[in-house]
């Protein structure tokens, strides 16, 4: 049997966890037979070495956030779409899969409609919260839509994009399953101690803006708990930045990276103060109650303001139709809102128990508990390698 080349295009870090379980997925399936090409972080470099994964260029180049943010970025994010569509029609992969960053992996799609190579995505744009009319447009050139929340498979139905609901994929990540004593004991926090979990980001624009407040924030609550001890859980991208500005906070803090860390540092905080964006679900995994904050440019935020369909913008929330978590965004993120939510639920054992019963209802209806969502992925992405290949 022949070779079989898989395309897989991540263009932040969220996409490059969820690139590498793929890997590791297919693989499993394929042995030695598979070899993977396309655009990855740190994880997918590990996963692929074997299976001669290269990053086309470095995946940070496209990881930026906001509308108007992304202005001064633009000649180059073009020039990257053109070389990614160029080495994609050279070496003609058997399947392009591409995950997540819709605005990268989208305007590839366009450019590669009538190329004969399958073009699979992995996690569906939000058409249910925002700009419903991507349905019917990415509808044109895509072939099998991966879906990561039970609600969203109508919105393509109508558009005659199939889907496969395959879970949440943190839901792999066996969040809840880390010994938070251990981890307390580790770093010198005592078992009594109040421990906030404190994630501004993975991307340098989030982190850029967001951090400087948190730091704000924390240095306040410091003052009305004296016990308190922070752990900031990042990402290799921005940790040198995340870790200059923790060593100035005046209290006791521990920065860590890798999954390993960040399963440890959730069991061993009773509270989380987050970046709107995936990590919100991975704490609902974990089951740690969390305030989630949020700021962009003015411009950006009364553009998608005026295009929102939804009261929320956390899924934490969207899920159930209901606040579970405080969200402080824009105007509402400030010092003064923060230290209010933060220091409410810190000080109020009962109110963060009552968020952990919402936030496992959440859990489970993201996927907790069932198969991996890469093993479903997998599955999917095997039957359309069939179907297009036949020699499998």
């Amino acid at each position: 049997m022949t070779d079989i080349h898989i395309c897989i295009l991540a263009g932040e870090h969220s996409g490059d966890h969820m690139g590498a379980l793929m890997m590791r997925a297919l693989t499993s399936r394929f042995g030695a037979r598979v070899r993977f090409s396309g655009i990855g972080g740190s994880e997918m470099l590990a996963e692929g070495r074997d299976n001669g994964f290269e990053s086309f260029f470095p995946m940070e180049e496209l990881a930026i956030a906001g509308i108007f943010e992304i202005v001064p970025h633009i000649p180059r994010v073009l020039r990257r779409i053109g070389e990614t569509v160029a080495r994609v029609r050279e070496s003609r992969p058997d399947m392009v899969l591409s995950i997540d960053s819709p605005a990268f992996a989208f305007r590839v799609g366009r450019k590669l409609k009538g190329s004969g190579i399958p073009h699979i995505h992995y996690v569906a744009p939000t058409v249910w919260a925002w700009r419903p009319r991507r349905a019917p447009m990415i509808a044109g050139f895509l072939d099998h839509l991966l879906t990561i929340f039970p609600f969203e498979q109508p919105y393509f139905d109508r558009w005659g994009l199939a889907s496969t609901f395959v879970g949440h994929p943190t839901a792999d990540m066996q969040l809840d399953k880390a010994d938070g004593k251990a981890f307390r004991a580790a770093h010198g926090i005592a078992q009594d101690q109040r421990v906030l979990c404190v994630l501004p980001g993975s991307r340098r624009s989030e982190v850029s803006r967001l951090l400087p407040i948190f730091g704000e924030v924390v240095a306040r609550l410091g003052q009305r708990f004296p016990d308190l001890a922070v752990v900031v859980p990042t990402v290799s991208t921005v940790a040198d930045t995340v870790r200059a500005a923790a060593a100035s906070w005046p209290v006791k803090t521990i920065v860590t990276e890798g999954l390993e860390a960040k399963r440890g540092a959730f069991a061993a905080s009773d509270l989380a103060l987050a970046a709107s964006g995936t990590v919100t679900y991975e704490l609902a995994m974990a089951g740690v109650p969390m305030v989630i904050a949020y700021r962009i440019s003015a411009a950006s935020a009364a553009v998608i303001r005026a295009m929102i369909k939804i009261p929320y913008a956390s899924v934490v929330n969207i899920v159930l139709g209901h606040q579970v978590a405080p969200e402080c965004l824009q105007e509402n993120c400030t010092q003064g809102i923060l230290v209010r939510e933060v220091g409410r639920l810190l000080a109020d054992p009962a109110a963060r128990a009552r968020q952990k019963i919402e936030l496992d209802k959440v859990a489970r209806a993201l996927g907790r508990g069932g198969p991996p969502a890469s093993e479903v992925a997998a599955d999917a992405i095997v039957k359309i390698l069939k179907m297009h290949r036949g020699d499998l």
